[in-house]
């Protein structure tokens, strides 16, 4: 959750919904579902953003990853929160200025744009930093149009 008031970056809180491994994937989609409505009646966000689905070879973890962004979706507008999606490319360009970039240089950006002296420990935490930061940037140039 960040803060984009002028052209100055704050970042709220971070944070992962952690299941357990073992756990049915219907309970553990489940708990994503409330705890993300959890997140959303604490904070009230203006929009969420998502990183859309890159596939990679596994496609198992593919449609795992694309169930749990279902439920991210659905949340969103359940609770009347704009939803926007961003590539992977659109978020690296958005953050370090070229689309190519590999994750050590998007976590060094995120670290930088945001003023946070360490980042967390799970990566899927700060790509949804990234994420947010891709939309903070791309909401304010919609604005000026």
């Amino acid at each position: 959750m960040i803060d984009y008031i002028g052209n100055r970056f704050q970042l709220i809180t971070s944070g992962a919904v952690l299941t357990k491994a073992g756990e049915s994937f219907p309970l553990r989609l489940l708990k994503l579902n409330n705890e993300l409505e959890e997140i959303i009646d604490t904070y009230h966000p203006d929009a969420i953003s998502v990183e859309e689905l890159f596939f990679n070879n596994n496609a198992k973890t593919a449609i795992n990853v694309a169930q749990a962004r279902g439920v991210i979706l659905v949340v969103g507008c359940r609770k009347g929160i704009p939803t926007y999606e961003y590539t992977p490319l659109q978020i690296k360009q958005s953050v370090v200025g070229y689309g190519r970039a590999d994750k050590m240089q998007v976590q060094k950006m995120v670290k930088t744009i945001l003023k946070v002296e360490s980042l967390p420990k799970l990566d899927d935490t700060t790509d949804s930093m990234a994420a947010a930061i891709c939309h903070a940037h791309s909401a304010k140039f919609a604005e000026k149009l």
